[in-house]
């Protein structure tokens, strides 16, 4: 089956005028240059490669800011559980949240998701608990429930 060239005229072409760059299918007989078919569509406009790169970009980052938001109200909840506890203010419980993150090489929204299920659980893993109460012994002697007594 051979190619052909059809002569097609999408909306806003002036009479007359012909789109030249429509090699088509001819069964199709579809203008696909400018995404036209069957008069049913509108034109679709062409985007360079830099904006379809930074629509891409925008894409991904809109992502990113929705990750964001989502890590961000757990770290708040976990440094309400860190104040209760520690009966600090909240700058406090970010710096402890921070301490004990850097400190046990864990990342901070983990550690924040594993005191919130310890919050529900009574379960913290026995790394984590021990740095958390050498942070908070820092900020103020407190004990952690479930701990063993402080001597």
């Amino acid at each position: 089956m051979a190619l052909a060239f059809l002569v097609c005229r999408p909306p806003g072409l002036p009479a007359g005028g012909v789109c030249h760059q429509c090699p088509a299918d001819p069964v199709r007989a579809a203008c696909r240059a400018a995404r036209w078919h069957d008069g049913v569509m509108g034109r679709v406009p062409r985007t360079s490669r830099d904006e379809t790169t930074r629509i891409f970009a925008l894409q991904e980052e809109v992502e990113q800011l929705k990750e964001a938001v989502t890590s961000h109200a757990v770290v708040d909840q976990a440094i309400g559980v860190v104040v209760a506890l520690g009966r600090m203010t909240p700058d406090e419980g970010w710096a402890v949240l921070r301490e004990v993150s850097q400190h046990t090489n864990v990342k901070l929204r983990s550690v924040a998701e594993l005191i919130l299920l310890w919050g529900r659980r009574g379960e913290l893993p026995p790394d984590i608990r021990a740095e958390l109460e050498d942070v908070l012994d820092r900020y103020g002697p407190t004990q952690v429930p479930g701990a063993p007594p402080l001597d």
